[in-house]
């Protein structure tokens, strides 16, 4: 018996006699969803089952609980046009496109796939292949498209990213808007995204003072990438998701860590303008020694917390320095990181 069957063998046992929290199943499914969209071309899905539960076994040990959520998941359904055009959730989305978009009514459907109960991905493209492209991520569960790139919009000649920074405004309100409606009540800030091998502009819409979603656009070479929040305008001491970006899209990767109400009070900022000095391309190190707050005293704080957490839910009676001493690395790895760089 190979190595990697007596461990997935091993975690199975382990699952089956665990409960997973609602919490932590909601954050397993949220990140893995993402990390689904960005890698699911790139390795087969066997190896990184084999890959994601020897790390969640070996990494931290509240992971464990992650094995009955992934093995759930992991079958995306790859569907036909034909499945599509009969698939309710499809329906639905393709007549929210036509709408926004009557073009697109020609266009083919190039790929399309769903995560039962999770999430429907179809991408169109413009007969010959090589002209206008869109991709819509929906939520199987409410309906609501949650993802838009738009790719190759523009001439190839004026690719996006060359327009003026008013420019490109105009053709990220115009998508949203059409997707999801007028904007003009929403709040905008538009900011150049540092440390990046290419050009990358990083626009927030938000309302102020009511419970209306906001949006997260990235814009690149000839691509709008737009996500549906689905957030409010929150106290300072609400969670807040996606601290970095991979890819142009969020990462949600180190949510878990971040979202410390301890880090907030020692930084002296809400999880909002963390994300958002995040999102220049610094790190939570460097965002800490510009208010004179060492590393050290920042691994300490988030490692503290993380290790509360594993004791409330660890059966093996591990000792806190046991617990520390293994979480310490993942933290500083966290707090080192910078966005859109791959972990």
């Amino acid at each position: 018996m190979t190595i990697e069957r007596k461990i997935r063998e091993h975690l199975h046992k382990q699952a089956e006699t665990m409960e997973c929290p609602t919490d932590i199943s909601k954050r397993i499914e949220q990140s893995y969803s993402q990390y689904f969209q960005q890698k699911r071309r790139e390795v087969t899905m066997k190896k990184r089952l084999i890959g994601g539960l020897v790390a969640a076994a070996i990494l931290i040990p509240t992971s464990a609980f992650a094995a009955p959520p992934l093995i759930e998941m992991l079958t995306r359904t790859p569907m036909t046009a034909e499945q599509v055009k009969m698939d309710k959730v499809s329906k639905e989305t393709l007549k929210k496109l036509y709408s926004a978009f009557p073009e697109t009514k020609s266009f083919k459907i190039i790929d399309a796939s769903n995560v039962e109960g999770i999430q429907t991905s179809i991408i169109l493209q413009e007969k010959g292949g090589t002209g206008k492209k869109i991709t819509l991520h929906t939520n199987s569960n409410t309906g609501k498209i949650e993802h838009v790139n738009q790719e190759n919009w523009e001439p190839k000649e004026k690719p996006l990213i060359t327009l003026t920074d008013q420019e490109i405004k105009a053709k990220v309100d115009l998508l949203i808007d059409k997707m999801y409606g007028n904007i003009e009540d929403y709040e905008f800030t538009m900011e150049q995204m540092e440390n990046l091998d290419q050009k990358t502009f990083m626009l927030n819409y938000i309302k102020k003072g009511s419970k209306t979603p906001f949006y997260q656009v990235f814009v690149q070479d000839n691509t709008i990438s737009v996500s549906l929040i689905g957030g409010e305008t929150t106290p300072s001491n609400s969670r807040v998701e996606g601290f970095f970006s991979l890819n142009g899209k969020p990462d949600y990767t180190a949510d878990a860590f971040i979202n410390d109400e301890k880090l907030f009070s020692l930084l002296k900022m809400n999880p909002t303008e963390l994300k958002q000095e995040l999102a220049k391309g610094k790190s939570v190190v460097e965002i800490a020694a510009s208010k004179s707050v060492s590393k050290q005293q920042v691994i300490d704080v988030i490692a503290e917390t993380q290790v509360k957490r594993q004791i409330e839910a660890d059966k093996n009676n591990h000792s806190t320095e046991q617990l520390l001493k293994a979480i310490e690395p993942k933290v500083l790895q966290v707090i080192e990181h910078k966005t859109e760089t791959p972990w």
